[in-house]
């Protein structure tokens, strides 16, 4: 199958590639610069040059695959609106020249502050009133008929190179002098290793549902104290717990996204996808590749 991936070079979307060829499919990856393209051709794809504000160029890429997987998104926390409206922009201008086929578009989500039932979240329970509107917009272009699924993300894609939540908040321990979480930190956070989540790319790629829904999720729901507490004994600083605006100064940006319980199953995407975690732990990772 000839895939067309956005998103080709990122950190996510990378391993996807890899993931796709290596199981014997081609790919035309989106590429927004020359140092991304450079990147995209040496996995052994093919190069569109373009970005998700280039609405023609999308759907060049997606006519020409037998397939789209959407991984890309601005990851601009100060104009998140905006990168919002992109995002859903876009997904829908791939979407329109896919009417009357049955190609797969695999769209990309967040897992993060979605709705629990019985305190987890699962792939029943959709989003609502989500500041990101992926998984809505994705979910309206199957209700048109379109072979359309959605890929929720754990907080933490982990790797070396990880360039994500976890890393920010390492930074802002060693900035501040504190590793912090907020209150009694027992909200929890779900996370997956990168070449984990690739594999449910390709599998959804190749068995979806229409509408299906699937949670990028190995480790079900990590205390975030235990994640401070691990910087703290990494970085020999003191540990703190955190409310009201010392915990907006001390996370920033991210302030708003710390304090999320969300921890969340996987068990309806290993049983329709066949997909199974099989690499190691966000904490393990951490002791392993986050501080050297």
């Amino acid at each position: 199958m000839k895939v067309f991936v956005t998103g080709a070079s990122g950190f996510v979307g990378s391993a996807v590639v890899k993931e796709l060829i290596h199981s014997g499919h081609q790919v035309i990856g989106l590429a927004r610069s020359e140092k991304s393209a450079k990147s995209i051709h040496e996995t052994g794809a093919e190069v569109l040059m373009g970005s998700l504000e280039d609405l023609d160029v999308l759907q060049q890429g997606a006519l020409q695959a037998d397939g789209i997987i959407h991984t890309a998104f601005i990851h601009d926390f100060n104009q998140y609106a905006k990168a919002n409206d992109t995002d859903k922009a876009a997904i829908n201008a791939m979407g329109n020249v896919l009417i009357g086929t049955e190609k797969p578009i695999i769209i990309t989500a967040g897992i993060l502050g979605l709705p629990k039932s019985n305190g987890f979240i699962t792939e029943n329970d959709k989003a609502r009133n989500s500041p990101r509107s992926s998984e809505i917009t994705a979910l309206a272009l199957a209700e048109k008929g379109l072979n359309a699924s959605v890929i929720r993300l754990s907080p933490s894609v982990h790797d070396a190179d990880d360039k994500g939540f976890i890393p920010f908040i390492i930074q802002q321990a060693q900035k501040n002098g504190v590793s912090a979480y907020p209150l009694d930190g027992s909200n929890h956070w779900p996370a997956v290793h990168r070449m984990d989540a690739a594999t449910i790319f390709r599998l959804a790629l190749e068995r979806a549902a229409k509408g299906a829904l699937y949670n990028a999720v190995a480790d079900n729901g990590i205390p975030v104290k235990a994640i401070a507490e691990l910087i703290a004994h990494k970085l020999k600083l003191p540990l703190v717990s955190l409310s009201g605006d010392d915990l907006t100064k001390h996370f920033e940006w991210m302030s708003g996204f710390i304090s999320f319980d969300s921890p969340a199953t996987n068990l309806v995407t290993q049983r329709q996808l066949g997909w199974k975690p099989t690499h190691i732990g966000l904490l393990e990772d951490m002791e392993q590749n986050y501080f050297n």
